[in-house]
């Protein structure tokens, strides 16, 4: 039979419900300050706030499929899906009217750390004896250093929750021939967040195979087929929202084989300050996501690198590596090394040249199990963990604090740090909360299930203060919260321009993705995850496109090409006539609006083509201009299409002035369509032309376009680099274009499938696959599984009464602890270990 679950084993619900409060009392107060929101600072503010918002008015009102408010336009599902739409916490959202969602910022937020600390409780408490040790872990866990961090990627947090999952469902397969679960888990991490899912596969290979090492385990070759079947069944599961998203990214220069690491780069790091930097971020509290201190010049901005556990700190950790030579010990020995050599760190981010700690969370998940595990282990020499991190917490605060620097001005100044009074709060918080720790310790060193309670209620003290402490130091680099309330999010509904057409917007130097929040198709644009032509198209003109799309006002040949049809430049700016042709509308929400005279509506042609081997023989300053005057192909597209265009040669197009603009945008103005409406499925054009041309629309080009002209199946063309463009006949046609997510429908048939799959899998299992052996009855063995729920918490009298044995509060007594058992040896009798205690 399954092992049964202790009958009142509430430990997750407890630690829900502990870390659900700690939350509240960090989130909170922060709300009320910002009256009802959670405004943080950077990509926080611009970029989930927005997000959310899109997202939620889109899937309410049924635009699913491509977005017109995302740069230029973008494939719904697959620009969202590595931020929001495979999260339940989004979809709790939907029941709420759109101008409500920033206000569920925070109220998410708290939600989240609290299933966090449920889920890591799920699996923590299959490796300690008492549900409170279990409880201790889940927190570490939840408001770790890295939870804490990416507060400002808040989309993060599904991961954090759900990976714990993925560990257990592997635990029930494989120790307690539980099936099913594991596939359910690798479902879910797979349609959760399909980018930390490719991670979180590098991480259970090294933890299977770590495990599997384990006698405990028994693993056969049976055992790995079926844990091999399964991770493929919950692949399958998934499909409906990664095959979509994978094909998304595909091509995407930043995920190329240009990205890769090489050379030297591929086993050291290239910034001195960076290895320092990952170890300390074990010992500190977590610096800023854009603006390090500890380590100012260690090259690695948002990247996540964060491994404290808060109040303990490595402790428990270094303890339990000297004391144990258990698997949990070999495979954080393993994760070290990994975030230690560049080439192995990047394995969970398919070898990028970018470097990102983005995959901490998991081995925080096993630091959190043996910190827990320390200090309810007799055997475990905590003694020896608490000197090495106070001694290395020590040191390194006063290399930091005391390093005399000579400045621009010949005065010496004693700190390293960018910020001395931020590295003051961080130290102090990292070095009294091991004060407090070894006081904990002394006070209830004879009573083991007080001391537990104690450790929870100051680690939750800790978890408050030094997250307070890091949202405050953000919240120093945050744009105006009054204007983020007042004009980024009313100003959507304040903002008054004719509703007569399609157009664009551009907003001079704002805030990034100002035009999101106004819900204005918008040139400027800050995210990571559009369509790969686009991301094409701005280089190729000379405009930079990495995690956003700002070109410049000095390519002002872009605008009449997109459609940009309002110029938003502030009152307070000094310089106001930015481009040529734009006529001062009104002034709203602190902004002149002016329009554009060269304003090309949706749909135009053009007269002559050139290649796009010739367009890139030009410097890239004088493209753009060209785009206006020739239309782009490439080679097979310019030989189909020579029966419509005339070549234009190179003296026509290769040195243009102002005036040859103006000419130009008239030209195509005289062969625009007369309307262009857009829909949650794609847009209808309508056009009159005097001959069959090619039909323009600057609309990214993707392969899930199809198109119809006047009824008929017509051929997507792809020009001027990233766009698209259509044969229509002579006279007023009717040109429809269609957009269907590419995989999605593929996807959603291969989970059908997959879900058949299951529960012919379970209902066969069930009928013919008998009885599971059952776990070790009594005792505390890690090897084994030992069922979902643990073990009952130990009584008071359970525990050893060794008070005669403390004579004296020195701190050499201090860490002969009583625990609720003495756990016999893992993996043989102690030899050295044994001696080691002893000492």
């Amino acid at each position: 039979m399954y092992a049964q679950p202790a009958a009142k084993d509430r430990s997750c619900l407890k630690a829900f419900w502990i870390a659900l409060a700690t939350a509240a009392a960090i989130f909170i107060p922060i709300m009320i300050w910002d009256k009802g929101y959670f405004f943080f600072y950077g990509d926080f503010n611009v970029q989930q706030i927005p997000f959310y918002k899109l997202a939620h008015e889109a899937v309410r009102s049924g635009s699913l499929f491509w977005n017109w408010y995302t740069d230029l336009g973008a494939n719904f599902i697959g620009s969202y899906s590595f931020y929001l739409i495979g999260s339940p916490f989004f979809w709790l959202t939907l029941p709420f009217p759109n101008e409500f969602v920033p206000h569920l910022m925070a109220p998410l937020l708290i939600l989240k750390h609290a299933c966090a600390a449920a889920s890591g409780c799920l699996y923590l408490k299959r490796f300690v004896k008492n549900s409170e040790s279990a409880v201790i872990g889940a927190l570490l866990y939840a408001f770790s250093g890295y939870a804490v961090y990416n507060i400002f990627f808040n989309h993060f947090h599904e991961a954090i929750i759900f990976f714990p999952l993925l560990l257990a469902g592997l635990e029930e397969l494989v120790s307690n021939d539980r099936r099913g679960v594991f596939a359910l888990a690798v479902a879910v991490n797979a349609f959760v967040n399909y980018w930390f899912f490719i991670g979180e596969v590098v991480f259970v290979l090294l933890y299977f195979a770590v495990r599997s090492t384990c006698p405990g385990w028994r693993m056969s070759l049976k055992k790995f087929l079926w844990t091999g079947f399964e991770a493929v069944l919950g692949m399958l599961l998934a499909m409906c929202l990664f095959l979509p998203s994978v094909l998304a990214i595909l091509g995407n220069p930043r995920t190329g084989a240009g990205e890769l690491l090489n050379g030297w780069n591929l086993w050291l790091y290239w910034h001195n300050q960076l290895y320092p930097a990952i170890v300390s971020s074990a010992f500190f509290p977590p610096d800023l996501p854009s603006r390090p201190n500890l380590f100012p010049d260690r090259g690695a901005k948002w990247a996540s690198l964060s491994a404290w556990l808060p109040f303990f700190s490595m402790t428990g950790v270094i303890a339990y590596l000297k004391s144990k030579r258990d698997w949990l010990c070999r495979i954080l020995l393993v994760s070290f090394l990994f975030a230690l050599v560049p080439v192995l760190n990047s394995a969970f981010i398919l070898f990028n040249n970018s470097y990102y700690a983005r995959w901490y969370y998991m081995p925080l998940l096993l630091m959190s199990a043996v910190t827990a595990r320390a200090f309810e282990d007799r055997s475990v020499d905590l003694r020896f963990g608490f000197n090495v991190t106070v001694l290395y917490t020590a040191l390194v605060t006063a290399i930091l604090g005391l390093t005399p620097t000579i400045q621009s001005d010949e005065t010496v100044k004693f700190s390293l740090p960018k910020y001395p009074e931020r590295f003051a709060a961080t130290a102090a918080i990292a070095l009294l909360g091991l004060v407090g720790l070894y006081l904990v310790l002394r006070r209830y060193r004879a009573d083991f299930v007080r001391r537990s309670r104690m450790l929870v209620r100051v680690l939750c003290l800790v978890i408050v203060v030094y997250s307070v402490t890091f949202i405050g130091m953000g919240k120093c680099h945050s744009d105006d919260t009054n204007f983020i309330r007042d004009t980024a999010l009313d100003g959507r509904y304040q903002l008054d321009l004719p509703d007569d057409g399609f157009a664009r917007a551009d907003i001079y130097d704002g805030m990034d993705n100002l035009g999101m929040y106004w819900h204005l198709p918008n040139i400027q644009a800050f995210h990571s995850i559009i369509p790969v032509s686009t991301m094409d198209f701005y280089p190729t003109v000379g405009v930079k496109r990495d995690v956003s799309s700002k070109p410049e006002v000095k390519f002002y040949e872009l605008r009449p090409l997109l459609s940009v049809r309002w110029l938003f430049v502030a009152e307070d700016e000094e310089q106001q006539d930015l481009m040529p042709g734009w006529e001062l509308y009104d002034t709203q929400l602190g902004y002149n609006i002016y329009e554009n005279e060269n304003f090309l509506p949706m749909g135009f042609t053009y007269d002559h083509y050139i290649t796009r081997s010739e367009l890139e023989a030009l410097n890239e300053d004088d493209r753009a201009a060209v785009l206006l005057r020739a239309l782009v192909l490439e080679e097979d597209a310019a030989e189909a299409n020579a029966d419509l265009l005339t070549h234009m040669e190179e003296d026509d197009y290769k040195y243009l002035s102002k005036s040859d603009f103006f000419d130009d945008c008239e030209d195509r103005r005289d062969t625009a369509g007369y309307s262009f409406e857009i829909d949650n499925r794609g847009f209808t054009s309508r056009i009159e032309l005097p001959r069959e041309n090619l039909v323009f629309f600057s609309v990214p080009y993707d392969k899930g376009w199809s198109a119809t002209v006047n009824g008929q199946p017509a051929e997507v063309v792809k020009a001027s680099i990233g766009f698209m463009a259509v044969r229509a006949p002579a006279g007023d046609n009717t040109i429809r274009f269609t957009y269907t997510t590419p995989g999605l429908f593929p996807g959603l048939a291969v989970s059908a499938a997959g879900l058949v799959l299951l529960a012919a899998y379970l209902l066969a299992w069930r009928r013919f696959g008998g009885q599971p052996e059952p776990p070790e009855p009594s005792g505390w063995d890690p090897e084994p599984g030992l069922g979902w729920a643990g073990w009952d918490d130990p009584q008071p009298e359970d525990i050893p009464d060794v008070s005669d044995d403390l004579d004296g509060p020195s701190l050499s007594d201090l860490w002969d602890l009583p625990a609720p058992y003495d756990p016999p040896d893992e993996e043989g009798p102690a030899t050295a270990q044994e001696d080691l205690h002893e000492l």
